[in-house]
């Protein structure tokens, strides 16, 4: 459909990563964090034509209305109306809120040619959508998007919008969509996923319980620094990275490996020093 007429193609200028929504779908529905396979979701994520260009995206407008439910939602259900307070310790809230970075960030990471997002999903937007209509009075109630929420410094939606406009800023200061992707590492048991894409390195920590110390991953060679990670407090996170830190690589069996704190449930992203 994305291809050019001249080679066979229908000309479009883009194609809809559609398959790509229903597989978090899928996971989140039926398959416990244990079960979600890191070769498996790279493939998926992946899985594109070379010749066509692509927009991937983690949710769009079909998760937000009525009848159905977005991925935040999905992750954090009813506790979302109880416990999204900075003040509120839940585990499912704190389980949710690390996936949910980590599901649009791995999206975004992995995308062919363009990455969307649907308004309000970027900050974990709590109500469905219902237009008016007949079924429910011709009511406007849930005909809209409560971006106040992202100003309460009490909440955590702010957290989830600084991250989300954080990714983004990456992405267009380091011009990552134009530039390939490598997987190093989709490590089934640790549910680690660390690839490259230009020169940044994203590694991906999914075990929903252990965090890895000296964790190694081959990598090219030279000296790694952290550009951010999930786990900032800012964004919602316990602070567990030290982004000052460097990480030089190491040779062992004629290549280069680094060595990383993996925490559970985060990513960490870094770059090659020049």
């Amino acid at each position: 459909l994305a291809a050019p007429l001249a080679i066979g193609g229908v000309g479009f200028g883009y194609r809809m990563s559609m398959g790509v929504p229903d597989m978090w779908i899928k996971w989140i529905k039926e398959l416990s964090d244990w079960d979600w396979s890191m070769g498996g979701l790279w493939y998926e994520l992946t899985n594109k034509r070379a010749d066509e260009k692509t927009i991937s995206y983690a949710e769009c407008h079909d998760q937000a209305l009525v009848g159905d439910k977005t991925i935040i939602f999905r992750l954090i259900d009813k506790e979302m109306y109880f416990c999204m307070d900075k003040q509120s310790q839940n585990l499912i809230v704190d389980r949710g809120i690390a996936l949910h970075k980590m599901i649009r960030l791995v999206t975004l990471a992995t995308a062919g040619n363009g990455y969307l997002t649907f308004m309000g999903n970027e900050y974990g937007q709590p109500e469905w959508i219902d237009f008016p209509r007949e079924g429910n009075g011709w009511s406007y109630k849930h005909a809209r998007r409560q971006w106040s929420l992202i100003k309460d410094d009490n909440l955590r939606f702010k957290g989830l919008n600084d991250f989300d406009a954080e990714m983004i800023h990456l992405f267009a200061s380091e011009k990552l969509l134009s530039k390939p992707h490598y997987c190093y590492l989709a490590h089934e048991a640790d549910k680690v996923l660390c690839f490259t894409r230009g020169e940044c390195m994203f590694a991906f920590n999914f075990n929903p319980e252990k965090s890895f110390t000296d964790y190694r991953i081959e990598a090219p060679e030279g000296t790694w620094d952290v550009l951010f990670s999930s786990d900032r407090e800012e964004f919602g996170g316990f602070g567990r990275i030290d982004e000052n830190v460097s990480h030089v690589t190491t040779k062992s069996d004629g290549k280069s490996y680094v060595k990383l704190y993996l925490p559970s449930r985060t990513v960490t992203v870094l770059k090659l020093r020049k």
